[in-house]
């Protein structure tokens, strides 16, 4: 079920224009892209990482100055900075994490803060079930710490959404 435009506020709540280049992982129908686009985020400096061939051409023919590409996400770590040397000040995603095996939900995380995230960038995470959908060991492995941002009970089925940020962040 696609996610609301309750929790697409709430995920994006933080993310401005000034935040820099956004990264969506997972964009489906594109609900937090229209969020993004909304709260200013300039449609070049949205990358858009879907592995549906169906959602990533209807993202392109949608948000034709986005980087659209049709790609797993446990490949963050293994290309390069999406753009360039100007990183990410945000990632978004809106993967199912809870329902995917561990070495990928690894693989994403430590690719988008080793090669796609700034020094002072965050990772948005939304979560149906009770706590933060990332493993108190894959944190503590990466040097990592979440955060619950809130909940919103205005989507179905209810959600919260966390961000992850470095613990030694400047």
């Amino acid at each position: 079920m696609p996610s609301g435009s309750a929790l697409a506020r709430l995920i994006t709540a933080g993310i401005s224009e000034a935040v820099g280049p956004v990264i969506e992982l997972g964009p489906g129908t594109g609900v937090f892209t229209r969020a993004l686009l909304a709260r200013g985020v300039r449609p070049e400096q949205l990358a858009l990482i879907e592995t549906n061939p169906h959602f990533a051409r209807s993202l392109t023919h949608r948000h034709p100055q986005s980087h659209v590409l049709s790609m797993d996400a446990t490949r963050l770590g293994h290309i390069q900075p999406l753009f360039g040397n100007d990183r990410a000040g945000a990632i978004v995603s809106g993967l199912p994490l809870l329902s995917m095996p561990a070495l990928h939900v690894s693989a994403i995380v430590q690719g988008a803060f080793e090669r796609q995230l700034r020094a002072d960038g965050a990772f948005y995470q939304f979560t149906y079930g009770p706590r933060c959908p990332l493993p108190r060991s894959l944190l503590e492995r990466l040097g990592l710490k979440a955060q619950r941002v809130g909940s919103t009970l205005f989507n179905l089925p209810p959600a919260s959404v966390y961000r992850v940020t470095r613990r030694e962040s400047p």
